[in-house]
């Protein structure tokens, strides 16, 4: 009888369960700590930046120890299970186009409701008035960031987890173990255990998300509070409109319009991602879980192996939306009017810009000063929207994963690797 109301309790209080409340109570006592808990050594030193901190970044960084060997290995064994360019060619077109067209309707989206809504007027800020430390931002060319695609060194692209590197070596890996079946039985077999560790790592690593996802919000709440949300409204409201927008308007009805599913059962069961893309702001972390999701939706592992970590270095659309409202923001806070030329340089730029930005937290800000060095928009004005950008960062990274899931799930649809029935069915908690 006890066994049996484990096993209730298990199922009613899930993982995806267990983050949701995990994030709610964060945000709760963050909000408690920083108004009931006077300024000091023992609530700033001591709990936020010391117990809160460090236990949140053990958290991350269990999840960042399994990134680089997951995405290589997950990668280069999709492809080797693919078995030729062919396929392979059919996948990676079809899923970078998609990339492309929604960061690109991303961006457009941005900057109209921007335009409409007009965060920043009236706020009459002279140049000089806020400061950016620009150490460690550089502007990228588009030759550049093509270039930096390729590595020169694969060691230390692995080394430093340069993910758009990683993918490409793996990718080259992946389909040589396939070309050379019968000479590399054994190191495809290597791979595919490999892979089958990385997998079963994360699912040990992710029992301790609930703990990692309280104390990383307690910790940005109880930093914040509430009052520099609300002085900042209008601005987070517009690129929150753009992040809802995205997420319903453009993700659901292409989900609805290319594969006939219903897309609020897509929501159901991807809602543990987004919670989990939420709380640790960072893309690349949410690729075990992501993946893992994904295969008990019915999407071809073969896949999802590919197009999930390549999303998440090279899909960007909510990093994409908070860059066209900020430099619309900006502009009106210093008084600068923008052509219609600019806002095509701002989307030709934010694109690019995305495809070269980082899986990890806050990286969005250092491309933001590449956008706007493009128009000729005062790199200080960064410095105004700092303060919230963990928020914010927050919510386009589970707009950012939700985007590379509704990919995956067209392209494999198109390829018949999507299984519908799987789809519909109950997804077991774990």
């Amino acid at each position: 009888m006890d066994k049996g109301k484990k096993e209730k309790n298990k199922q009613r209080f899930g993982l995806s369960q267990r983050i949701f409340l995990s994030l709610i109570l964060g945000v709760v006592v963050g909000i408690l700590i920083h108004y009931f808990i006077p300024e000091g050594h023992f609530r700033d030193d001591i709990l936020i930046e010391g117990i809160f901190y460090t236990i949140g970044q053990i958290f991350i960084r269990l999840m960042q120890m399994l990134v680089v060997p997951l995405v290589f290995f997950s990668i280069a064994d999709g492809c080797r299970n693919l078995g030729d360019t062919d396929t392979l060619g059919k996948v990676g077109v079809r899923i970078v186009v998609f990339y492309l067209f929604t960061t690109f309707l991303a961006i457009v989206v941005a900057l109209l409701l921007a335009n409409l809504i007009n965060p920043g007027k009236g706020m009459n800020i002279n140049i000089g008035d806020n400061k950016f430390d620009m150490e460690g931002s550089t502007e990228i060319s588009l030759s550049e960031t093509i270039l930096n695609f390729i590595p020169t060194n694969p060691i230390e692209a692995l080394a430093s987890g340069n993910m758009i590197q990683i993918i490409i070596f793996a990718v080259i890996c992946g389909l040589l173990i396939a070309y050379m079946e019968d000479r590399m039985t054994t190191l495809g077999n290597i791979v595919t255990e490999m892979n089958d560790l990385m997998m079963g790592m994360t699912m040990w690593v992710m029992k301790l998300a609930p703990i990692g996802v309280f104390f990383l919000l307690t910790r940005t709440f109880a930093s914040l509070g509430y009052e520099v949300i609300l002085s900042m409204i209008s601005y987070m409201a517009t690129v929150l409109t753009g992040l809802l927008f995205q997420l319903v308007i453009v993700y659901l009805v292409l989900l609805t319009i290319f594969t006939r599913v219903n897309p609020f059962t897509f929501l159901k069961k991807f809602f543990p991602v987004m919670t989990f893309a939420f709380s640790t702001a960072s893309s690349s972390a949410t690729v075990p879980l992501h993946i893992k999701t994904l295969d008990e939706m019915g999407i071809d592992r073969k896949i999802s192996s590919f197009t999930v970590p390549l999303g998440s270095t090279i899909n960007m659309d909510g990093t994409a939306i908070m860059q066209g409202v900020a430099v619309v923001f900006i502009a009106n806070a210093y008084k600068i009017d923008l052509s219609l030329t600019d806002f095509l340089t701002v989307i030709l730029t934010a694109t690019i810009a995305s495809v070269g930005t980082a899986g990890i937290p806050s990286v969005g800000l250092v491309t933001l000063s590449m956008v706007l060095q493009s128009v000729g928009l005062p790199v200080e004005g960064i410095a105004m929207i700092m303060g919230i950008d963990r928020i914010l960062d927050m919510s386009r990274t589970a707009i950012n994963i939700t985007g590379d899931a509704v990919g995956t799930i067209v392209v494999a649809n198109s390829l018949k690797a999507f299984d519908k029935k799987k789809y519909m069915e109950k997804i077991q908690e774990n």
